[in-house]
């Protein structure tokens, strides 16, 4: 048994001739936010693939919730939820049914209340009752990720949470992601994002051509370069603030109306 959520050490895949992962190593503490930052075909997805026994590693070791990935497959996966890159809802049913099927299939009691909690803790309960099909990205996302706590998995892997959303939606999502890490739950977050990674993460691997190339706390991986020295400096406002002072973000407008 380890201590970390998540250890893995020399982790190595290839696809016939592309070698994707050489090397890998990392451990996640429990009840943080990890984020393992890269660019596409990094590694990352197939990083996530491989905790969530869905993929064989040719070498290495990879232990989550102190089982291993490899020998221990059922253990792991009762252990863990894994959002993927696109939302796996059901757009034919309501958000309130993807949540009660989902509660059903995993036979965890009173479906319906679970559903109604969840849809309260992610702010979709006046959407309950609409065909997802109708949601935004931003809350078809939010009901995807919903769908995933039930059960009330330790780990939960996020692989590219935020791709295609606006900017709101964005938003959204990442003060979902803190609220499941202020609730004691572990977050392997995957994202190509470096502004996603700065406003998450505990602490961020950086994956480069299969290989970790630097792990550490954003204060750490900013030290690694020497601060610039100025005399004066004018901010400028982001592109972010600029939206939201133009639209304001809603998830705080929800709250306030709470």
């Amino acid at each position: 048994m380890t201590s970390a959520a998540i250890q893995v050490r020399g982790l190595e895949k290839s696809y016939k001739d592309l070698q994707v992962l050489r090397g890998v190593d990392f451990d996640v503490a429990p009840g943080s936010i990890f984020a393992l930052l890269g660019s596409n075909g990094a590694g990352k997805t197939t990083v996530v693939k491989i905790l969530a026994t869905l993929l064989k590693a040719d070498a290495g070791t990879a232990t989550v919730n102190g089982f291993d990935a490899a020998a221990q497959p059922q253990n792991v996966r009762e252990s863990i939820s894994l959002t993927g890159q696109f939302a796996a809802v059901d757009e034919i049913l309501s958000g309130r049914e993807n949540l009660v099927l989902v509660a059903k299939l995993r036979h965890v009691e009173n479906p319906a209340q679970v559903a109604d909690d969840l849809l309260a803790r992610f702010s979709l309960t006046d959407a309950g009752d609409r065909k997802a099909t109708e949601y935004s990205g931003g809350m078809r996302r939010r009901l995807d990720i919903a769908m995933s706590l039930i059960g009330d998995p330790p780990l939960v892997f996020l692989d590219e949470p935020t791709t295609g959303l606006d900017p709101q939606a964005r938003i959204d999502v990442w003060h979902t992601v803190k609220e499941l890490a202020n609730r004691g739950t572990t977050v392997l977050l995957t994202t190509q994002y470096l502004d996603e990674a700065e406003h998450l993460a505990d602490r961020i691997a950086i994956l480069h051509e299969g290989r970790i190339i630097v792990n550490g706390t954003l204060a750490e991986l900013k030290a690694l370069l020497p601060p610039a020295t100025v005399e004066y400096v004018e901010k400028q406002p982001t592109l972010e603030e600029v939206f939201l002072a133009i639209v304001g973000d809603t998830h705080t407008d929800q709250e306030e109306r709470r």
